[in-house]
């Protein structure tokens, strides 16, 4: 479908904005241009008047971003906050790509939908889970879609089917080049509230005992290598709780990495080289890098 045009743009245009307030590691130089949309209709407006071939990157909470010192050439979208509608919609529940997983996951649970109690554990929001499957504790984003809203870089909306995309662990094959999620279908079974809020609980409670959720980072930095854990076979090559400049790989999980107050993007750069190439050496693992990059290239990181 086409979203009706507006006479101009009604979203926060920023100049040369620093990228370290949008992404959790607090980290990153600044985007040529940041734009904050208030509606669907805003935000295909805002992308119908953008110069032809401008690079354009969605941001949610950028909670598994690593924004390059160098900053964002283009422009950054952020949409936490701007696309947020929540609803029961004919059996299914819909989501704007603004909406965290958490707000998603206590959703199901009130209207008593079982299989979406993991999105609890995820500090992200429903565009990024489309993005990359995220997923935790046996339960993955896309076991659930039954179908997507895209907008793509002239600013119309697609409505697909789960069946166009192919959907991996951690990582989602899209049918056609620049587009981007703005909401979701989701499938659930019926369950009970009562026992969905508690199994929230419970993983809530796990998640807190096992990760250093009181200093910045962004999550697991790589993919669980089939049959093990990265984390163990990170602390195993000695790493936990080594440091360069204000990076430090977390003495509390060794799949993380922590902003102690004043890392730099090169830092965390530094130490997730240095993490694959020492589980290289010791295992022959090749570790798969979580963690997405935005901005310039940063010594091999991508």
């Amino acid at each position: 479908m086409q979203v009706m045009a507006q006479a101009q743009a009604q979203g926060t245009l920023l100049i040369n904005e620093s990228m370290a307030r949008y992404n959790s590691w607090r980290v990153g130089g600044k985007a040529d241009r940041l734009y904050i949309p208030v509606s669907l209709d805003d935000l295909s407006f805002f992308l119908q008047s953008l110069d032809a071939g401008e690079p354009v990157h969605f941001v949610g909470l950028g909670s598994n971003l690593l924004v390059s010192d160098e900053g964002v050439r283009g422009t950054v979208v952020v949409m936490h906050n701007a696309l947020n509608r929540l609803e029961m919609d004919g059996g299914m529940v819909y989501a704007d790509a603004g909406v965290t997983c958490a707000k998603l996951a206590r959703f199901t649970a009130k209207h008593a939908k079982q299989g979406g109690e993991f999105w609890a554990g995820i500090p992200g929001t429903v565009g990024g889970a489309l993005c990359m499957n995220a997923g935790c504790h046996g339960g993955e984003t896309w076991d659930s879609v039954y179908r997507v809203l895209t907008i793509d870089s002239k600013g119309v909306i697609h409505e697909r089917h789960a069946s166009e995309f192919l959907a991996t662990y951690r990582h989602v094959e899209m049918p056609v080049e620049n587009e981007w999620f703005v909401g979701a279908w989701f499938k659930l079974a019926d369950g009970d509230a009562e026992m969905s809020e508690q199994k929230i609980k419970t993983l809530l409670a796990k998640r807190l005992a096992t990760q250093p959720l009181n200093l910045p980072n962004a999550g697991s930095t790589f993919r669980n290598p089939e049959g093990d854990y990265a984390a163990r076979l990170i602390e195993a090559c000695g790493l936990k709780g080594h440091m360069i400049g204000g990076a430090q790989i977390s003495e509390k999980h060794a799949n993380f990495i922590v902003n102690l107050g004043d890392a730099t993007a090169n830092d965390i750069q530094q130490l997730i080289s240095l993490m694959r190439n020492k589980v290289k050496e010791k295992f022959g693992i090749s570790l798969q890098q979580e963690v997405r990059v935005l901005g310039n290239e940063m010594g091999g990181v991508k």
